[in-house]
């Protein structure tokens, strides 16, 4: 009778299982849950899989009432019913992480002390749980109570270091590392790549005994961070003459060294290389678009932007505002109304590109509609970069008046970039006295910008006024604002 019991259990298993691998997950605890109706015990062979389709489900709170029935039944001891436990709360850990909760890393690190056996991928997911919220300390004091560890504990407390900026923690570690793998090199080269230190970075990178793609682009994307876009663009060059086949992180940062340098050529060579950019994804496909755009094809940005497949709403500010900037006005705000179509949400910088738009194409009509919109979006309103441009928009086509009203209605306080919108209206009126009153509101803000007192001085000369042209001159020096001199980036 036994072993027909044995047996039974045995096929049970083997259906939960099927379930909780290829799906669907419900019927796997169905199963489950028939099991104990028809009297049947659940055994270490039937709870990893009833925790994998809990996690897999979101249904946390059902795999607590299960955890429960195992601590009842005392199977949590087994080592495959412990490890399907951590991974379950830590599933649910990365979920509340994601909704801005606390607390439940406490619950994965009990699982994990009573969890029989020393296995050195528990230890290592364990530290790199906290890791990913900063911990460092205590994932630091764990990695010293490791029983053993192996490359992957290493490579995770150096990751750790790395993004907490201790990069002098991270370089210890390194040195004394038993063995290190190209995981170690990039981890090393990507730390002082974020904090800066580019030569010391490059050293690592040129030592290297094997690198990989990933090695190059995380090289490569240093060098743009902080505007080093030749070095970045060069190392692609290098990296096509090594041999290395580049993905489309590669891409990105060679298309964005590309954009910054306006180098139109190197940038079609890039699009060359990119044997079927449309099944990289959107990123590479926008990131294509905004080379075009910058370097003066705004034809073949809009190409290029038509042929992308699943456009986000990132694709589409780069489209709006490099139309809006090459005076295709009219284009953008059909690409605007066109996204909401697609069923895309419109976000802050969106409406900012649309109304940059209605702003330099004179659609004031256009403009006070989106503005419009944005006031009933979810109730938030505008924003202070919404008013500017919506101000900037309205001076620009002599609605001074409305531009004034506009300002005593915003929800927030105008700060320096609203009055110089103002400000800019006023020069086109030769209305000296709010001019004048901007410029008092300027300084009670004790703002250091140099750009109203310009303006209020141009408007005095623009009317004949030099003499008050150079007082308002002379009150900028003496407020200690400077205009800084202006430099060509044509070289």
């Amino acid at each position: 009778m036994g072993g027909l019991f044995n047996t039974e259990i045995t096929l049970w298993n083997a259906m939960i299982r099927g379930y909780a691998y290829n799906g669907p997950c419900e019927n796997c605890l169905y199963l489950f849950d028939e099991m104990t109706v028809r009297g049947l015990t659940p055994n270490n062979f039937t709870y990893p899989y009833v925790f994998s389709s809990c996690s897999q489900m979101g249904l946390f709170n059902k795999g607590q009432n299960v955890h429960c029935r195992v601590i009842k039944s005392g199977f949590e001891i087994y080592f495959s019913v412990g490890n399907a436990l951590f991974d379950f709360y830590v599933k649910r850990f990365d979920l509340e992480i994601g909704l801005v909760k606390n607390g439940s890393l406490n619950d994965v690190r009990r699982i994990f002390d009573g969890i029989c056996g020393e296995n050195v991928d528990l230890w290592n997911k364990m530290i790199g749980k906290y890791g990913s919220i900063g911990d460092v300390n205590s994932g630091r004091e764990m990695f010293d109570e490791m029983p053993e560890r192996d490359v992957v504990s290493w490579n995770t407390m150096i990751s750790i270091y790395a993004k907490a900026g201790e990069v002098a923690k991270a370089r210890d570690l390194f040195e004394h590392m038993p063995e290190r793998n190209v995981i170690s090199w990039t981890t090393m080269l990507g730390a002082y790549g974020g904090v800066g230190e580019l030569e010391t970075a490059r050293n690592f990178f040129d030592k290297m005994p094997n690198k990989n793609v990933v090695s190059w682009n995380c090289m490569m994307s240093s060098y743009t961070q902080i505007g080093r876009f030749q070095q970045a663009l060069d190392l692609f060059i290098q990296m096509q003459l090594e041999g290395v086949q580049p993905d489309s992180f590669t891409f990105v940062s060679a298309l964005s060294a590309c954009s910054n340098l306006s180098n139109l050529e190197s940038g079609k060579r890039v699009h060359y290389l990119i044997n079927d950019w449309g099944k990289m994804g959107v990123i590479v496909g926008t990131a294509l678009l905004e080379m075009y755009a910058k370097c003066g094809d705004i034809d073949k940005g809009f190409t290029t932007f038509i042929k992308i497949g699943k456009k986000d709403v990132f694709c589409y500010n780069v489209i709006i505002k490099s139309l809006a900037i090459h005076g295709r006005a009219n284009d953008a705000i059909k690409i605007f109304n066109m996204m909401q179509k697609t069923g895309l949400k419109p976000n802050d910088y969106t409406y900012s590109c649309a109304l940059f738009a209605c702003s330099h194409g004179g659609l004031v009509d256009e403009g006070r509609e989106i503005f419009k919109a944005l006031g009933r979006r979810l109730g938030m309103g505008p924003k202070l970069e919404h008013y500017c441009s919506m101000i900037d928009l309205l001076c620009r086509n002599d609605l001074v008046e409305e531009a004034e009203c506009l300002i005593k209605e915003m929800r927030v306080e105008p700060d320096i970039a609203i009055w110089g919108a103002l400000l800019g209206g006023c020069r086109e009126r030769g209305n000296l006295k709010l001019a004048e009153s901007i410029i008092s509101k300027a300084i009670e803000m004790n703002s250091g910008e140099a750009g109203v007192h310009v303006l209020l001085s141009n408007i005095h000369a623009s009317m004949g006024r030099w003499s008050d042209a150079l007082g308002a001159r002379k009150l900028m020096e003496e407020s200690g604002i400077w205009k800084r001199t202006g430099r060509s980036s044509i070289i």
